[in-house]
């Protein structure tokens, strides 16, 4: 699911979603075709209203669309990749096992 709030900083290499005045990110490096997602950070206020999962889930699509496949080293990031494993998909082969994601 694209969401149109979360925009691609992609001079910071960051998912930005802004909310009350701050902003949750998803910090990424690019190596096309692959997509390492290596940190997701929620500020304190923002906490505990699904914000980094929002942020997951266009991660995931934004990904899809443009071709990429995820390397998930953030531990948000692969924990929701686990209790998620219908999108293992998205996910590099290697990765897939470490995380113990079904084949695609």
């Amino acid at each position: 699911m694209i969401d149109p709030d979360i925009r691609d900083n992609a001079e910071l290499k960051r998912y930005e979603l802004a909310v009350d005045g701050e902003v949750a990110v998803v910090t990424y490096n690019l190596s096309p075709p692959n997509l390492m997602i290596t940190e997701t950070i929620v500020p304190i206020p923002l906490e505990r209203r699904g914000l980094a999962s929002r942020l997951a889930k266009h991660v995931i699509a934004d990904a899809g669309a443009r071709g990429l496949v995820l390397l998930p080293v953030c531990p948000f990031f692969s924990a929701y990749l686990q209790k998620h494993p219908e999108h293992a998909g998205a996910v590099h082969p290697t990765y897939r096992t470490i995380l113990g994601l079904p084949s695609a």
